[in-house]
């Protein structure tokens, strides 16, 4: 074992006996053609935790968060959500994913319906939910993301800051087990940032079991539970937010902070 890895035997590699695990990752592995993305990949994520994993690009973090409700297939190892395998295909896997809400880097909301409409789509459809009960919880969801005057307005009416929230209240909507966050910031304006992290908080505040792609690390400090740093394709070292700002154990993590951490 090299020190990067044994950086990464941490207390937090293993969840307590009275924690359940809702996310769990097992020796995944992913190559693009010749480049192995995810490499030996074991990752525990239990109920109301908040994850976020940081890393320099190019290390994989978004292919892992990607991979997890099978946006990218895996060549082997095993991903199981809330004790099920993560399905190939089909209905099967449609109604696991219906149960892990993602918010991307761009917006990706429908730009030819209403903020409301982007909102209730996914209940109706995929959940079966009647128009009316839709609607009152969208508008519920809306006001919880503070864009809730904004629910009749198309996408391209609002700012960036405003979409991503609509987009957060869109996967909330599906009463997700666990939400999915690829770098949900990074598209956006600087002084639109805080708007967006801080309903992140507020929903870590409330319990919600999060795993977030993140370069924000103010955004790790304040609301993970638990910090992954990834490195070529690894998790070289997991430790609380606490231990890892203060005292990482890796080179390559003193490397990484050392550079963001002075800017």
């Amino acid at each position: 074992m090299n020190l990067d890895s044994a950086a990464s035997a941490t207390p937090q590699d293993t969840p307590t006996a009275d924690s359940q695990v809702l996310v769990e990752l097992r020796d995944v592995q992913k190559h693009f053609g010749e480049l192995h993305v995810l490499r030996d990949i074991d990752l525990t994520v239990t109920h109301g935790e908040v994850l976020v994993v940081i890393g320099p690009s190019g290390s994989g973090k978004s292919t892992l968060c990607r991979a997890i409700n099978r946006l990218e297939t895996i060549d082997s190892g095993t991903i199981e959500i809330d004790g099920k395998p993560m399905p190939a295909e089909g209905k099967e896997l449609a109604q696991l994913r219906s149960d892990v809400g993602m918010v991307f880097q761009s917006f990706n909301l429908f730009a030819h319906k209403t903020v409301l409409e982007n909102v209730t789509l996914g209940p109706i459809k995929v959940r079966g939910t009647k128009k009316s009960e839709a609607k009152a919880e969208a508008m519920k969801l809306l006001e919880r993301v503070g864009v809730d005057n904004q629910a009749n307005k198309l996408p391209a009416q609002l700012s960036g800051g405003q979409q991503q929230r609509v987009a957060i209240a869109r996967a909330l909507a599906m009463h997700p087990k666990v939400m999915l966050f690829d770098e949900p910031t990074s598209a956006l304006d600087p002084e639109m940032i805080n708007e967006v992290l801080d309903a992140m908080v507020e929903l870590a505040k409330e319990g919600m079991t999060m795993i977030v792609v993140t370069h924000e690390m103010g955004f790790a400090r304040k609301a993970a539970d638990r910090v992954v740093f990834m490195a070529d394709g690894q998790i070289v070292e997991e430790a609380t937010p606490e231990e890892f700002f203060t005292n990482p154990q890796s080179d390559r993590a003193k490397d990484f902070l050392s550079k963001i951490l002075t800017h």
